[in-house]
């Protein structure tokens, strides 16, 4: 068995079966085994940026690692600023990267590069294999790395005579790791706080967003009056009719600030305690009021969902749940913003994923949606743009019976576009909406936040995205994917049933 067989059995043997590639030559014997072997399902990308987004967004519904293949220091380099907003997102993935052969390092080609040093800052494990022999067992020990507490990146570099070589083998894996609880004392202080009769809110993060942590903290918040908050970067939040609310704290400062200001306390299960994205001269970071005592329950790397389970042990009974409001009417007339979120409000499918990159267009469709049928949203937990469309990727690979609606602006969808060529090659079922307001807006805005004026023509110019004005539907039709413009609420209801009536990719443009 070869270096690169002893590496593909091993990731199946730890239950990942799904690789989202963009391989080189120095990843060939790894596709050979690929194509040798046959189980692996594996799901190409034009660009790295989509490969390690695609894994993310797998891991995020999966719950469990799909693996990335990447070409040597500059592939993996490619795909960073997505691995960036993985690594915030608390998933499991395992990262392999082709090397040169060990022999051929010596002589410093051009794509040679500090492999290591690229990776290590988004790795929490990393490693170069030395030899076929201890192939498996690297590979074993990555999986077991991702899969530890919250999830966490893993990085394996294999030099291709290690690929090459005879001699690997696929060794026993260990118990999959458990995360740890909190101690009673905390769980009883949380109570406490709970009781006490102050204003309180519990800010939520990873697995109490979702399945039973969701349950637990809705039992928390009814029997207490407590306010369920998602960070606004949240990976992860079940919702809809029938579910728990869960508000998600604002992007903008001052919004952000009146949101929290009533609250006396704060408990923190699995997030850090809320502040702005960036300074701004003369105002605070800090989004909570200074007599909010900010309490950790439970750290990221703990067990969200139990330490809710846990909680709600501690208190009564809850209230009996207020009656769920009906959803939007559906809007006709001349395109809005409120207009279009009442729209995806009213025709949001039963059980659909929403990987949301709305930008400034998008604010109020969460609050549109509230009352839509249970579904997933996943949002960008990193900051770094470019993350919609190969997420909903991820997404629908990992969850090929649900309908994702993918909502991305112009600007951000630009950094990846080439996500719609992965999208239309393996049949996914996504709507893509995109929001073409031909500016980073948001850049417009924090300008205006700064108080420096107004921005200059060299400053609107580089804010500018038109001229020429990009053509999301020839661009979606060339890369595979029906696409259409629509110019009006009924326009854009009539594309979104169609998208969801589609087996398969479509893309709406929606000019702003």
């Amino acid at each position: 068995m070869t270096g690169a067989e002893a590496l593909i059995r091993t990731l199946l043997a730890g239950g990942v079966d799904t690789c989202f590639t963009n391989p080189g030559t120095s990843e060939v014997h790894m596709v050979a085994a690929l194509d040798r072997i046959g189980e692996m399902r594996c799901v190409p990308g034009l660009f790295e940026g989509v490969v390690t987004a695609a894994a993310d967004g797998y891991a995020r519904m999966a719950e469990k690692p799909a693996c990335t293949l990447l070409h040597l220091g500059p592939g993996f380099a490619n795909g960073i600023a997505n691995l960036h907003n993985a690594r915030r997102a608390h998933v499991p993935m395992v990262n392999v990267i082709g090397q040169h052969a060990t022999h051929h390092l010596r002589h410093d080609t051009p794509l040679s590069g500090g492999i290591e040093s690229i990776a290590r800052p988004y790795s929490r494990w990393l490693r170069t294999s030395r030899g076929a022999s201890m192939a498996g067992r690297d590979t074993a020990e990555a999986i077991t790395a991702a899969r530890s507490a919250s999830g966490q990146i893993a990085t394996l570099i294999v030099p291709a005579d290690v690929s090459w070589s005879e001699g690997g083998s696929v060794p026993p894996f260990p118990p999959p790791p458990e995360a740890e609880m909190p101690g009673p004392e905390m769980v009883q202080r949380a109570s406490a706080m709970l009781c006490s009769g102050l204003r309180t809110a519990i800010l939520l993060a990873g697995n109490a967003l979702y399945g039973k942590g969701l349950e637990h903290a809705g039992r928390v918040a009814a029997a207490t009056g407590a306010k369920l908050l998602a960070p606004y970067p949240l990976s992860r939040l079940q919702r809809g009719a029938g579910l728990p609310a869960v508000e998600r704290v604002h992007y903008i400062l001052e919004q952000a600030k009146q949101q929290l200001e009533e609250f006396r306390q704060l408990i923190l299960v699995g997030a850090q305690a809320p502040v702005a994205y960036f300074a701004y001269p003369g105002k605070d970071s800090t989004l909570t009021p200074a007599e909010c005592e900010i309490f950790t329950l439970a750290i990221s790397d703990q067990d969200c969902a139990g330490a809710m389970e846990a909680l709600a042990a501690l208190l009564p009974g809850a209230r009996q749940p207020e009656e769920t409001p009906a959803r939007p009417a559906l809007p006709e007339g001349a395109i809005t913003l409120s207009g279009l979120a009442s729209t995806i409000g009213a025709l949001l499918p039963e059980n659909a994923i929403v990987v949301d990159e709305s930008m400034t267009s998008g604010r109020g469709i969460m609050a549109a949606t509230q009352t839509a049928p249970p579904h997933d949203w996943l949002g960008n937990t990193g900051g770094s743009i470019g993350i919609a469309m190969p997420l909903a990727v991820g997404a629908a690979v990992a969850c090929p019976d649900r309908h994702v609606v993918c909502l991305s602006a112009d600007g951000s969808g630009m950094y990846t576009l080439q996500a719609l060529w992965t999208m239309a090659r393996e049949g996914l079922r996504i709507t893509t909406v995109i929001f073409a307001n031909r500016a980073y807006a948001v850049l417009k805005r924090e300008f205006s936040y700064l108080n420096i004026g107004s921005p200059g023509q060299l400053a609107s110019s580089l804010f500018d995205i038109g001229r020429p004005d990009l053509d999301w539907v020839r661009l979606a039709q060339g890369l595979g994917i029906p696409g259409t413009k629509v110019t009006s609420l009924d326009e854009f209801a009539n594309a979104l049933r169609n998208g969801f009536e589609s087996g398969g990719p479509t893309l709406i443009e929606v000019p702003l």
